[in-house]
């Protein structure tokens, strides 16, 4: 590539107003190309440009890198996020919808993206992670604020030495240099490092969740926990084979709540015994019922897989995939009920076409639905759905707005900026736990505290310590929530405030006053 031909380019990205991928790539090949003439990457362009800022050839322009990032929705929530996939190992339950390949993660498939980078990786931690970042890093993506998702089989049932393993070696990633003796040494060096973790995540089973479970994961380093709950009706959970109940989820959710996780649950329309009418009953108990109402969702429906036990039962005649317009009816209709405290982070599963026998594989389901939602004029009030992305705003004319919902064990202050058109800027979960809660269903270092669980604020991810004007990051937004916290639970009668907060965060909380205790972060009020 040479320098003239990358500058006519830019320019040529600079003019095109309404900018697509498609057009993008068609001013690529037409402006710029190696030394053997062909067309470039996309990726050794934004490569391009980041060394030409660095030498000082050309000015930074924050718009301009933004356009010819590749896939600028990966980082548009303000982190990065890196999906680690475990290796093969025995599944506690016999699902009938779930897959079991050989070689991979129960209810995963060798032609999954994710499965692929794993395997290519043999399963390792470290070269998955590391792949990952690189893959991040060449699309223009920063790495400063990187939420690490540990995605497999059911967490929980992994050996105990595997899971303190794998994580250390996933922060040995995040952290470079010589690998850490301990996963203490790789938490406490993710404090300072290039690289931090703001966000750690599992996926595990609701039966796996006691007191036990809880601190052991807080010692990981989690902060957020997917609970594999599907349905709230036992009798589909008991026709599906999932070995568990709505009782388990409950409670697991009522602990993982009340040690401040961030909560996540999948939920799957279209399971053995369902019908959409039920399903949309079924979504609506997601919020009705005070002892579940999570904090993000994914919505799986069922797909047909050859090989499973609901394939069977699909050949018997006893089970029937909804149509296209089944589905989409009934997530359109489910969908208008979800809370503004909730995020819907996927309405479908990744899955490719070829494995799925007569289910549904529009990979553009969520557009479909958001759609179909419009004609109706339905509006989705889910934080995905409001949060801002690419707009510039007004920090002064961002208001704070107090939405306050009870659970049963906690009284929930879902603070949020919203700005004057009803954007999402930014959003903090405080937990402010019942007096009538048993003792030993709190963790003793949080007895008598106020609980922040989660503090996001939106927009593209910047660096750390960056200051960009129009960008809700580092404009001080989370530290006016915190404080609002803090003042919101002094007055509820709170004598300490505690954050569950991420390795990668210690040092931001430090400087809002906390102090690192066993397991969080605390302050006096």
């Amino acid at each position: 590539m040479k320098t003239v031909q990358l500058l006519t380019f830019f320019d040529a990205v600079r003019a095109t107003d309404k900018l697509t991928p498609t057009k993008l790539n068609a001013l690529l090949v037409k402006h710029v190309h190696g030394d053997d003439g062909n067309s470039v990457a996309q990726w050794q362009v934004v490569s391009a440009y980041k060394e030409l800022a660095a030498q000082g050839v050309i000015p930074f322009e924050r718009e301009l890198f933004e356009r010819l990032r590749m896939k600028p929705t990966r980082t548009m929530s303000g982190v990065a996020p890196v999906a680690v996939l475990t290796g093969p190992y025995p599944c506690p339950a016999d699902c009938i919808f779930c897959p079991d390949a050989k070689g991979v993660p129960r209810s995963y498939l060798p032609d999954e993206p994710a499965v692929q980078r794993a395997l290519r990786a043999r399963f390792d931690p470290y070269k998955t992670t590391r792949a990952r970042m690189n893959a991040l890093e060449a699309m223009g993506h920063p790495l400063d604020k990187i939420e690490l998702l540990i995605i497999g089989a059911t967490w929980s049932a992994y050996p105990k030495k595997y899971q303190e393993w794998f994580v250390r070696r996933c922060l040995d990633a995040l952290n470079e240099g010589a690998p850490a003796q301990t996963l203490a040494e790789a938490q406490t060096r993710n404090e300072t490092a290039r690289h931090r973790n703001v966000g750690m995540v599992i996926e595990t089973r609701p039966d796996y969740i006691d007191m036990d479970e809880v601190r052991r994961l807080r010692w990981l380093g989690m902060t957020k926990i997917q609970l594999g709950a599907q349905s709230t009706d036992n009798k589909i959970l008991e026709l599906n084979k999932r070995d568990h109940t709505i009782e388990d989820t409950r409670r697991a959710v009522r602990l993982l709540r009340l040690a401040g996780f961030k909560l996540h649950l999948h939920w799957m329309p279209n399971l053995h015994g369902a019908t959409p009418a039920s399903d949309v009953r079924d979504y609506e108990n997601l919020w009705n019922d005070v002892a579940l109402r999570p904090d993000e969702l994914k919505i799986y429906p069922t797909m047909l897989i050859k090989g499973t036990k609901l394939y069977e039962l699909w050949q018997e005649g006893k089970y029937q995939p909804y149509t296209d317009a089944e589905l989409i009816e009934t997530l359109a209709q489910a969908k208008r009920f979800t809370p503004p405290y909730c995020r819907i982070n996927r309405i479908i599963r990744d899955i490719p076409a070829q494995y799925i026998t007569a289910s549904s594989t529009q990979s553009h389901l969520r557009v479909v639905v958001q759609q179909e939602m419009k004609k109706r004029g339905w509006q989705c009030q889910c934080i995905r759905c409001r949060e801002v992305r690419n707009e510039k705003i007004e920090i002064g004319e961002l208001e704070i707005r107090d939405f306050v919902y009870a659970t049963d064990a906690t009284t929930e202050h879902f603070l949020q900026y919203v700005t004057p058109s009803g954007k999402l800027a930014g959003f903090l979960r405080l937990s402010l736990p019942h007096d009538d809660v048993p003792r030993e269903e709190i963790l003793e270092e949080l007895r008598g505290c106020a609980m922040v669980r989660e503090l996001h604020i939106y927009g593209p991810a910047l660096e750390l310590g960056a200051n960009d004007s129009g960008k809700a990051q580092h404009a001080g937004l989370g530290r006016k929530l915190a404080e609002h916290a803090a003042r919101l639970a002094r007055a509820a009668g709170f004598k300490r405030l505690a954050v569950i907060s991420a390795l990668g965060t210690r040092e931001y909380y430090r400087k809002l006053g906390f102090e690192l205790g066993e397991l969080y972060v605390t302050r006096s009020l």
